[in-house]
């Protein structure tokens, strides 16, 4: 990448200041933005950094050489194979349970209630943490443990994504199963609201006595990856509790997704 600023970047009569390396480095992912969404022209490119067309030229041929921009012909430049490379491996280190950890600690500690992260394992949802909560309350869980979809709030969480059809099949062989028993209407009901809320609610349906509230954690594509719940003994979760906690585990989550490299304009459209 180029060292210093050129002249023409400047209004007349000024002369260059001297450009430190970060600066080189900032307008180099300044471009990388620019060109997220597909080709761009020098021209537009140029206007958009607010560059000489020639400086914005040196600058994309010095990420070309290091192959974070390709150029097409006619088309214009665009992020070249070695970003590919560099997100292949920070997904495949981006370890859900370490990144997730400090968030659900803090919210635990916060609402003082056991909180759990959790993901889609075949046709349940796989537990993989537990923060335990300061109350006296005797929540089952335990990492490693498969709860169903269709009656816990973090299995909800994940389906949110899924379509009817989908729901319908989870249901009816959860039900097969000898799940607590709830009608499909009233159910369907209440997940259509929880996909219009980005939450769901667990109203004692997997284990008496027992609430929670979940929300589903997204990575940089917009997929729902994992989910976390916030569970507690039915009298501290009254209707009221639940909605207002709803933020908070929702917050959680979407902070925990943005770790992940999730942004809210990634998230994909709810299949139908």
């Amino acid at each position: 990448m180029e060292n210093s600023s050129s002249n023409e970047d400047l209004p007349e009569g000024k002369a260059a200041p001297k450009v430190q390396g970060s600066q080189t480095l900032l307008r180099g992912l300044d471009l990388l933005d620019q060109v997220i969404d597909g080709p761009v022209r020098l021209a537009e490119l140029s206007a958009r950094l607010g560059l000489t067309r020639s400086t914005t030229h040196r600058l994309a041929n010095a990420l070309i050489d290091r192959g974070f921009v390709t150029f097409l012909p006619r088309e214009g430049y665009q992020l070249g194979p070695k970003l590919l490379q560099l997100g292949f491996l920070a997904q495949n280190q981006a370890d859900v349970v370490r990144i997730a950890r400090p968030q659900i600690e803090a919210l635990a500690a916060q609402s003082e209630d056991t909180v759990h992260l959790g993901r889609l394992d075949g046709d349940l949802a796989l537990y993989l943490d537990k923060i335990p909560g300061r109350r006296r309350v005797d929540i089952s869980s335990r990492v490693g443990d498969r709860q169903p979809l269709t009656s816990t709030g973090l299995g909800k969480a994940l389906l949110l994504d899924s379509t009817e059809a989908e729901w319908q099949r989870a249901f009816e062989q959860e039900q097969g199963n000898g799940a607590p028993s709830i009608d499909y209407d009233t159910w369907l009901a209440r997940m259509r609201g929880y996909v219009t809320a980005g939450h769901a609610f667990d109203l004692e349906e997997n284990e008496d006595l027992i609430r929670c509230v979940a929300a589903p954690v997204r990575d940089a594509s917009g997929k729902i990856v994992a989910a976390i719940s916030l569970s507690s003994a039915a009298q501290y979760m009254d209707d009221d509790r639940m909605v207002a906690l709803s933020d908070e585990v929702r917050g959680t989550a979407e902070q925990i997704s943005r770790d992940l490299g999730w942004t809210p304009d990634a998230r994909p459209q709810k299949r139908r």
